[in-house]
């Protein structure tokens, strides 16, 4: 009944082959305003962040540091040993003394700034779960119909992980190896200029072909994700539904189906892998190119006496230590794009459009009302242009049962969810004792209601649990007689462990029929002003219908009842039964005067008992 549109969202997903490398990375629409918000949320923990960034420096630079020390402890040794002046091993012993201090500090300086930037990734993430939480209860209806249920799922658990994995990796990650790509060219130079230009003039090409192939590696990687999610969306059906690929002899199909989609994500994973996975040797053959050709120029300048042999070992130091700075700088950017998209789409969720209240709302609660119920000229539909609700009008006085009947796509359950505000009607007004729903907050006019639906709502919790979910503050002794009433109490008694017993997800450990009568038990117990049914017998056994029937009856008298029911039978002794087709209502009246009036009501009721 409802006009859901299905959107299509693309998993955030930074994939890493074999060698490091980056897989797909999805790209923000607006980057500068996501950064803008993300930046808003990082300037709470300012003077955290400065440390962090100054200890991420100091790590850096001592890093960078190192090696010129060690390079000169070289020279220190070689020229002990070539000037038969003897080796001055004290002097030695300072120098790697002082080395030994630097890379202590290194650690710890990284370690302690790497332990602030998991704190403060993980407070954001905390702090903005906590706001989707609460966002969703917020949002109105109308929100989900355009979304999926996975989609919402997907932000607030895949979006806001990759965020939090982002901060604390990429942030870290870009200031060190920006440092240390800086303080090694610098040092290169400072050693000597030829053999710095000569690695220099190799890093284009080596950047060249890790551009191409990630280039390249994106397309395999993005179908990589397109056949896993066919995979994972068929593995899931088909578990979910054996039965009926068993009944049908339908496994054969299924079978040849998710081989070829296995084929394709084999394929296709293979290619990703294979392709990101020569970054890593094409950086080592640059590497080693260069390695090669100081080398020899080092020799050289040696043997002229233009640099010294430590020189020459710190040199070679630096140039194998670049490629890994700038291959994590190169990654880091990439991490912080699906950081930046992922934090877009939180950030739209939680702008997303809020439920609003009349500027004249009622404080009045749910215990000052009676129960009279008033539709006058109700319309309403989910899109402006398609309105499924026509002219809707009816008195119900306090204390009557009311019944709701049609074919499939009435406008029965609609009916329902504009009585608890679910969604607010397009014009007309619903009154309850004469005041207008929407003066009333909707926590307010909902404490009033009392519903029961087709679709069982339980969750993993002890059965006692679920029950008291409709009131919080019952006790144990009013969960029993709510139980009986329901006439459930036999049957939990009889459970392993009785009404602690922990129900499964979904509860798949009881029966249909079963989590129904529990759902029933909730809402006897929520004592409610207003009660709604919608199809609450439908999973129930002739004879259960019966007892929870007699038990209904019991507890409707005196209470304004709703009953949405396709069995005509469990409506017979309503006070008023509304006929709907098409968003009308086109007969109303007790069962006897719709069948004398031979009309629509009397050809479906026909329709099941003749």
């Amino acid at each position: 009944m409802e006009n859901k549109t299905k959107t299509t969202q693309k998993p955030a997903v930074v994939g890493k082959g074999p060698g490091g490398g980056v897989g797909l990375i999805q790209k923000p629409k607006d980057l500068k305003n996501t950064m803008r918000k993300l930046g808003g949320r990082l300037a709470e923990y300012k003077w955290m962040l400065a440390f962090t960034v100054l200890l991420s420096v100091m790590s850096a630079l001592f890093n960078v540091i190192g090696p010129r020390i060690l390079g000169d402890t070289t020279t220190e040794l070689f020229n002990g040993v070539y000037s038969g002046a003897g080796i001055n091993f004290a002097k030695i012993g300072k120098m790697l003394a002082g080395l030994l201090a630097i890379y202590i500090t290194s650690t710890v300086a990284n370690s302690v700034s790497g332990w602030l930037t998991s704190g403060v990734a993980q407070k954001i993430t905390y702090k903005l779960r906590d706001e989707l939480s609460k966002k969703i209860h917020r949002m109105p209806f109308a929100n989900f119909d355009g979304q999926t249920h996975g989609e919402t799922l997907s932000i607030i658990t895949n979006d806001v992980d990759t965020l939090a994995q982002s901060l604390t990796q990429s942030a870290p990650q870009i200031i060190s190896s920006a440092i240390s790509v800086t303080g090694i060219f610098i040092m290169m130079f400072t050693l000597n200029v030829w053999m710095a230009l000569i690695t220099i003039l190799l890093l284009p090409a080596a950047t060249g072909f890790v551009t191409l192939s990630i280039k390249i590696s994106q397309k395999f990687f993005k179908r990589q994700q397109q056949y896993l999610g066919h995979v994972n969306g068929q593995i899931e059906e088909v578990f979910g539904a054996q039965t009926i690929v068993r009944a049908f002899n339908a496994e054969k199909r299924m079978t040849e189906e998710f081989e070829e989609n296995n084929e394709n994500l084999r394929k296709y994973g293979w290619r990703a892998q294979f392709v990101s996975g020569l970054m890593m040797p094409i950086m080592m053959f640059f590497g080693n190119l260069g390695y090669v050709a100081n080398a020899i120029i080092g020799g050289i300048f040696v043997y002229k006496g233009f640099i010294t042999v430590g020189n020459i070992q710190s040199f070679i130091q630096y140039s194998n230590q670049l490629s890994q700075p700038m291959g994590m700088l190169a990654q880091a950017f990439g991490i912080l794009q699906s950081a930046a998209a992922a934090a877009e789409r939180v950030f739209n969720f939680l702008e997303q459009p809020e439920e609003t209240e009349a500027s004249d709302v009622t404080d009045d609660t749910a215990e000052k009302l009676s129960g009279n119920v008033t539709f006058e000229h109700v319309h309403f539909g989910y899109s402006p242009d398609k309105i499924i609700v026509n002219d809707f009008s009816a008195h119900v006085k306090d204390g009557q049962k009311i019944a709701i009947v049609g074919p499939t796509g009435a406008g029965k359950t609609t009916v329902i969810k504009l009585l608890m505000r679910f969604y607010d009607v397009t014009s007309g007004a619903i009154l309850v004792d004469g005041v207008d729903i929407r003066r009333f907050r909707r926590q307010n006019i909902r404490q009033a209601f009392g519903m029961v639906l087709q679709d069982t709502w339980l969750y993993s919790g002890s059965v006692l649990e679920n029950i008291r979910y409709g009131r919080p503050s019952a006790t144990d002794e009013e969960v029993y007689e709510a139980a009986k009433a329901a006439h459930i109490h036999h049957f939990i008694k009889a459970l392993p462990d009785g009404y602690s017993m922990v129900l499964s997800e979904d509860a798949g450990n009881i029966s249909g029929g079963q989590k129904q009568l529990m759902t029933i038990a909730r809402a006897i117990l929520a004592d409610p002003k207003i009660l709604i049914l919608d199809e609450a017998t439908s999973s129930v056994d002739t004879r259960t219908e019966e007892r929870i029937q007699n038990a209904m009856d019991n507890l409707m008298h005196g209470r304004t009842s709703f009953i949405i029911a396709h069995r005509l039978s469990t409506i017979q002794n309503a006070d008023l039964i509304l006929v709907m087709k098409d968003g009308d209502i086109i007969e109303q009246g007790n069962h006897d005067e719709l069948i004398a009036a031979k009309g629509f009501y009397e050809g479906l009721y026909s329709a099941q008992f003749t």
